[in-house]
């Protein structure tokens, strides 16, 4: 019986999209490691509680084949902030941050000017 669950997981994860934007952090990429972890021995793993695991199979299966989406549409392709799914991606893929990290802000560079100038500054000493 667990050489059945296995070869549906297999299956769950070859249909299960990889997203391009969120390279080894998407979720496509977590359940294949999740999968492997689980099923160890392949075929051959023993399922200590079969139910749950058939529960946790259903529940991927029904994300996995847009039956919530289907079922519960949503009226517009934005969120309350008006930003579209294409910006939101490109926001959630990490190049934006790498980009801001490049291009530093005015007010950090300014933050850093004096921290460096203040670190390389002797320490005044008060004799009297």
């Amino acid at each position: 019986m667990s050489a059945t669950r296995y070869r549906r997981f297999l299956k769950l994860c070859e249909e299960w999209p990889l997203d391009d934007y969120k390279k080894g952090r998407d979720l496509g990429t977590f359940l294949r490691k999740r999968v492997a972890l689980s099923f160890r021995e392949g075929e051959n793993t023993q399922i200590s509680d079969p139910e749950k695991c058939d529960q946790m199979y259903e529940s991927l299966a029904r994300i996995n084949s847009s039956v919530y989406r289907q079922r519960f549409p949503r009226v517009r392709d934005t969120s309350f902030t008006g930003v579209t799914v294409e910006e939101c991606r490109v926001l959630l893929s990490g190049s934006v941050q790498q980009t801001d990290e490049e291009k530093k802000g005015l007010w950090k560079t300014i933050m850093e000017r004096f921290s460096k100038s203040s670190d390389d500054a002797p320490e005044k000493t008060t004799e009297k």
